[in-house]
């Protein structure tokens, strides 16, 4: 495969557009933003670097490193180890529900593309699982993919801030700015990281992600 293809199906997978439903989650963002936690530009990309630090750096991108190399390698049975491994980290319902829907989608819309067999073997298959399958059928140098997934991650974040709080799309270009030139670093990080290092301890963000299962008024799933 070519560097500008590989280039134009990792920007596919990490684009807002992929079909999955990523723009309708704020991860317990909404609930801090409810709680008057986040309130200006300020506080919401300290909300999201946090979160990005000690849950997303800590336990699912490490995880996406050990699923692509279990899905390049053809070992099955890994990756639904680790799926298994990740869907039990997820602190809430509503955490647990969104990476089984958007992982759904995506295996879904694989199987319309191209083939998706083994992928499709899996139960419950989260969205790490279903991304990390694309990656290694596509060729996509891993790496690379990895930063791609914190930086959909992170621009998902980052809009759903832009509706909730709510800010400008300049505020929301600043944080971007700013936390988008940690991820190449994070991605690093997550990839030196051994087995029995990895757990996320974000005690807010199960907290607030809780509340957001009771919150009367809300624009998003979780």
């Amino acid at each position: 495969m070519s560097t500008n293809t590989e280039l134009a199906r990792l920007l596919q997978l990490a684009s807002p557009t992929l079909p999955v439903g990523a723009f309708s989650y704020s991860q317990g963002l909404e609930a801090a933003v409810e709680a008057g936690i986040v309130h200006h530009r300020e506080s919401a990309q300290q909300w999201i670097e946090d979160v990005l630090a000690l849950s997303v750096a800590r336990m699912e991108a490490p995880i996406l490193v050990r699923l692509i190399a279990a899905w390049q390698a053809g070992d099955h049975a890994a990756a639904g180890r680790w799926n298994d491994d990740f869907l039990a980290s997820r602190e809430t319902h509503e955490l647990r529900a969104e990476t089984v829907q958007m992982g759904y989608s995506l295996r879904v819309l694989l199987a319309q593309l191209e083939d998706a067999t083994p992928l499709e073997a899996i139960d419950e298959a989260s969205f790490p699982v279903a991304f990390a399958y694309a990656v290694a059928r596509w060729q996509i140098d891993a790496h690379a993919a990895l930063v791609a997934y914190l930086w959909a991650w992170l621009e998902n974040q980052v809009m759903a801030a832009v509706k909730a709080v709510p800010l400008g799309q300049t505020d929301g270009q600043r944080i971007l700015l700013a936390l988008g030139a940690r991820l190449d670093a994070i991605a690093g990080e997550a990839e030196s990281l051994e087995d029995e290092a990895l757990g996320a301890y974000a005690p807010g963000l199960a907290l607030f992600s809780s509340r957001h299962e009771t919150q009367y008024s809300r624009l998003f799933r979780s």
